[in-house]
């Protein structure tokens, strides 16, 4: 059955999807033609809301089909009209789905840097523009060498981003390892953590920098699937049969905020701190590892 359901579970997204996004396609048109700052206010309010109905569906249609065990912890204070920034670690295209079901509805709508070439992917990629979801493309350094005025365009598009996200709560999710999680990547990078890569400390740092003092809480999110299954086809077949979520609030204390490209004692101090993070959060996952019944 796992397959018919799995095939079942992807229609119904695919025309949940292309509903929902016809909707917030509407009102961005509706915003574009007044430009008017409240007007323009009320636009991303109601394409939020569609954007958390959208999610919404597709959780209650996961939970009829599917039966997935989720024990999730550290959700009970979260505040909707707060400015959040949320790092996890990465596995899965998984992961994006678990994150904005653990937090639909209970902090503002979840938000994300994309890869400028993912714009053309049909329909989801033209509702994320809708949806304000800053596309930024990544240079290699090759090609920062061969055309070195492209320097710091990535920077400066974040930079924008962050000025509209300053006028409503939002909150920005961040995979700080930046790639998917495999063993092959974790060898390459002589990753000095069990279970996760190495994490990347300076796109976060300049979100902070950029939002001004706005940011006053970061999500620390540890994702955890018992089973080897954890692409997104398991996931909708149902496969997945639990999947563990344990979330962090932590203050953003004024050391944490600064300027990480020229200051390098900053840097060191903001590196520092993620790696904490990360050493902490390894020793989580070890655990889960540790706790889980032995297979027969």
């Amino acid at each position: 059955m796992s397959p018919f359901i799995g095939s079942l579970n992807l229609t119904i997204c695919f025309f949940n999807t292309i509903f929902f996004s016809l909707l917030i396609f509407i009102v961005a048109i509706a915003k574009a033609l007044i430009p008017f700052t409240i007007w323009r206010k009320l636009c991303n309010l109601i394409s939020n809301t569609f954007a958390e109905s959208w999610i919404w569906v597709n959780n209650f249609t996961h939970d009829i089909l599917c039966i997935t065990r989720w024990d999730i912890q550290g959700v009970e204070n979260l505040e909707k009209h707060e400015w959040y920034l949320v790092l996890a670690n990465h596995q899965s295209w998984t992961d994006i789905i678990v994150l904005q079901r653990v937090f639909n509805r209970k902090i503002p709508f979840l938000k994300f840097f994309i890869k400028k070439e993912l714009f053309w992917f049909p329909i989801l990629g033209q509702a994320w523009w809708a949806l304000d979801f800053p596309f930024i493309k990544r240079y290699t350094k090759s090609e920062l060498k061969r055309k070195p005025h492209l320097k710091g365009k990535d920077m400066e598009i974040t930079r924008k981003a962050c000025e509209k996200f300053k006028t409503v709560p939002i909150s920005i999710m961040n995979f700080v390892e930046g790639t998917r999680f495999t063993q092959e990547k974790h060898k390459r990078q002589r990753s000095p953590y069990a279970n996760l890569l190495r994490a990347k400390a300076g796109g976060i740092a300049f979100v902070l920098e950029a939002m001004g003092g706005k940011i006053r809480r970061v999500l620390d999110v540890t994702i955890f699937y018992p089973e080897t299954q954890k692409n997104f086809w398991a996931y909708l077949c149902g496969n997945i049969s639990e999947i563990k979520v344990r979330v962090k609030s932590l203050p953003v204390h004024e050391d944490l905020v600064g300027t990480y490209l020229n200051d390098k004692n900053f840097r060191i101090r903001f590196q520092t701190w993620l790696n904490q993070l990360w050493t902490e959060k390894d020793q989580s996952i070890g655990e889960f590892m540790i706790s889980q019944p032995p297979k027969l």
